[in-house]
């Protein structure tokens, strides 16, 4: 893992073509579409495959890695310090607000406190095996489906991003991204130097249409969680759209290739994350990258209607 270097080419550090093109995160030329790693927790009983799959994802030019401590509680981290080499140039994005709770209904608390957003990017230095975490996402509980924050955890942004702004001041971060945000929230931390928002987003979930435009206006990178939508119960699947369907079939694609394909032609600072366990799905979404839509076909696919993905769980 690496947290310097910078490159304009549409090669990655390895000589790989970037999938997607060239994009921006954090001061740095990064492919646009990355990987999130939260998925691997599923090889848990397959370390060296999902090492593999790791090694080649980095093959086909993915050299930006969206993860967190509290994926499998510190597994998927380990898997990253094992797999990626500093002469890979993958820039390791992770993310805190939430801790590990093994035994719980499911395996997140909310972690919003100063103290413990300090204490989670400690977690993911030593889980990394960094000095510095290239770019640490604050994830809030104000939108989006998930947790929300009650009593001692509804923690003010301006007191977080202090927080944040601190351990930047300290090297222990290297940037600030924030996810599950709002776009009051955006507004009040843009001063602090955001360099990308992680909210869910697809089109069949559009809600933070003025967030995607406003993060584009700043140089902010937009990289959409749940991006086929229907992650959890009442959230519609952007596969499942008629318009989606008849796209695939028109380009011989697949309609999550078609899903994803739209997001990056929607907005040119979109960066995505799609994450998997399987290595034929790690291939497809890479090759989303080349899939281009025509008129005609965006056309149809913005027509398909916006339903909130606005779910609480927990």
């Amino acid at each position: 893992m690496t947290t310097t270097g910078t490159s304009s080419s549409d090669t990655t550090a390895t000589g790989a073509a970037r999938p997607g093109g060239p994009g921006q995160l954090a001061g740095r030329t990064v492919s646009r579409v990355g990987f999130g790693a939260m998925q691997l927790e599923r090889l848990r009983g397959d370390r060296r495959g999902a090492l593999a799959l790791l090694r080649r994802a980095v093959e086909l030019g993915v050299d930006h890695v969206d993860t967190a401590h509290f994926y499998g509680n510190s597994f998927v981290n380990g898997l990253l310090r094992e797999a990626l080499r500093p002469e890979d140039g993958v820039l390791v994005v992770s993310k805190v607000g939430a801790d590990p709770d093994p035994g719980g209904r499911i395996p997140l608390r909310p972690a919003q406190r100063p103290e413990e957003l300090r204490a989670s990017v400690e977690d993911n230095l030593k889980s990394l095996g960094v000095d510095q975490v290239p770019v640490v996402n604050l994830r809030r509980l104000d939108s989006g489906p998930g947790l929300r924050a009650e009593g001692d955890q509804a923690v003010d942004i301006d007191d977080q991003l202090a927080a944040m702004t601190a351990m930047r001041d300290e090297g222990m971060i290297g940037a600030i991204g924030l996810s599950s945000v709002t776009a009051e929230g955006l507004r009040r931390a843009i001063p602090a130097g955001i360099v990308c928002v992680q909210n869910a987003y697809s089109l069949v979930a559009r809600d933070d249409e003025t967030m995607v435009e406003m993060c584009a206006a700043e140089g902010i990178a937009w990289v959409p969680y749940f991006p086929l939508g229907g992650a959890f119960p009442g959230i519609p699947k952007v596969t499942e759209e008629p318009a989606v369907l008849a796209a695939a079939q028109s380009l011989g694609s697949t309609p999550s290739q078609v899903g994803l394909a739209w997001l990056l032609q929607h907005s040119p600072n979109t960066l995505l994350i799609p994450g998997t366990a399987d290595p034929g799905h790690l291939e497809a979404n890479i090759a989303v990258g080349a899939i281009t839509l025509d008129e005609a076909t965006v056309a149809s696919l913005d027509a398909v209607p916006s339903r909130s993905a606005d779910v609480r769980i927990g």
